[in-house]
């Protein structure tokens, strides 16, 4: 479970789930005919006790948007709310209580929200052409919290007028220069252990923010040859080991990095390992050692 803040949409299968739910929606699918389907395609996780919370929740806020909650997905989350299963499941995963405590009062105000009555269900959207921000191979480097350089690299870029994806992978990039384009092929992929994380690499495809939330300030300082094409349907199959989520928080670039930073302090390194050069040269796929 991929989880960066204490948010209800702060979660990788919320954002996965949720934004799945929008598309169908927004080719005029009905809510119900939506929510048939990922009942049907998403059986496992349902039944994942750790993450089933995280599905229920977007379900039920996409439904609430919609003017379409189903009694049954409201008593769902109600109970998960309620008997504090999602709590518990953080305690599980090592949240500490400043953040449980967090999480109680986000679920409790999403709860009091489902229980109100929206005025008008949220517009289908009209299709648009939308180009993503970055290339691939694109080097982009940005301020850490603690001062120092942090960088991203775009592994891929989907052409697909209706989305307009970057596929990024932060990097363990931390230094008091602007990295060159030789910090970025010595760099490791970020591997994640903060949180909820479990030794995973922080790669996501990002969806063009919207213009109310433009994205961090970033600095493209070159650009490396990326030979790995993640759009074509054999490279799907056999490079997600780790399947790439899908988000809109282009601050998760960054703020990755200056959590995995600060949980470093105190926690030992992740055990796992993923090279720069291991995701953009034609070898084996994402052989984390």
């Amino acid at each position: 479970m991929g989880t960066w803040g204490t948010a209800i949409k702060d979660n990788d299968t919320f954002a996965d789930i949720y934004s799945e739910f929008f598309e169908h929606y927004d080719k005029g699918a009905s809510p119900q005919e939506i929510s048939k389907k990922l009942f049907e395609d998403n059986k496992e996780l349902i039944n994942k006790s750790d993450d089933s919370s995280n599905f229920w929740f977007a379900i039920a806020l996409a439904q609430w948007e919609t003017k379409s909650l189903d009694n049954k997905v409201f008593s769902i989350v109600e109970n998960i709310i309620l008997t504090e299963k999602d709590l518990q499941s953080w305690r599980e995963l090592g949240a500490d209580e400043d953040d449980i405590k967090k999480r109680k009062t986000v679920l409790e105000k999403f709860l009091a929200k489902l229980k109100t009555k929206k005025a008008k269900a949220k517009p289908r959207k009209k299709a648009k052409n939308i180009k993503p921000i970055f290339e691939t191979g694109d080097c982009i480097c940005f301020k850490l919290k603690n001062g120092n350089y942090g960088g991203a690299l775009v592994l891929s870029t989907n052409l697909d007028p209706k989305f307009g994806l970057n596929l990024i992978a932060s990097t363990t990039i931390n230094q008091t220069t602007k990295p060159t384009i030789n910090d970025f092929k010595n760099a490791d992929v970020l591997i994640c252990s903060f949180a909820n994380w479990k030794n995973n690499p922080k790669i996501t495809w990002y969806f063009p923010p919207l213009p109310k939330n433009n994205p961090p300030s970033f600095e493209v300082i070159g650009k490396i040859e990326i030979e790995i094409n993640y759009e074509s349907k054999e490279t799907r199959s056999n490079v997600y080991k780790f399947h790439p989520s899908f988000s809109g928080g282009w601050d998760q670039i960054i703020e990755a990095v200056n959590m995995q930073i600060e949980h470093e302090k105190a926690n030992s390194l992740p055990k796992n390992r993923l090279k720069i050069s291991q995701v953009t040269k034609k070898r084996k796929w994402w052989n984390i050692s």
